[in-house]
């Protein structure tokens, strides 16, 4: 490759390539075709974005109501535990100490159980 062989190329992107005739009809046809094959794969390319845009809003309208009811019922846990709670914390002052330390030991007893048969699966 001479020296005017390197000028007449042309660099993108650090490839070299070489120009296309201009004064030739089949130059012409040849970027037409070409633009229009690119045109219908960058259609493709989008279409299938906006699909996938599409799908992703869905799906974050699904799990934010999925959190919304999940919240829903931790407050009502929440306010069922919290009025059991009062219930034994008043059980346990007005009968003596020994009904809470029964059920203490009564509730290791359980999660001791429960423990062993998740540990033992």
């Amino acid at each position: 490759m001479d020296h005017k062989d390197k000028i007449m190329r042309r660099s993108h992107g650090g490839n070299y390539y070489d120009p296309l005739p201009s004064n030739s009809s089949y130059g012409g046809e040849f970027i037409e075709t070409e633009n229009d094959d690119l045109t219908e794969q960058l259609k493709d390319k989008v279409n299938t974005l906006k699909s996938l845009s599409i799908d992703i809003g869905a799906e974050v309208k699904y799990q934010d109501r999925l959190l919304r009811d999940m919240d829903h019922d931790f407050e009502t846990t929440g306010g069922f535990l919290s009025n059991t709670l009062g219930r034994v914390t008043r059980l346990s002052r007005n009968s003596g100490g020994y009904n809470m330390l029964y059920l203490i030991l009564f509730s290791l007893a359980v999660f001791f159980v429960l423990y062993i048969f998740l540990k033992l699966k």
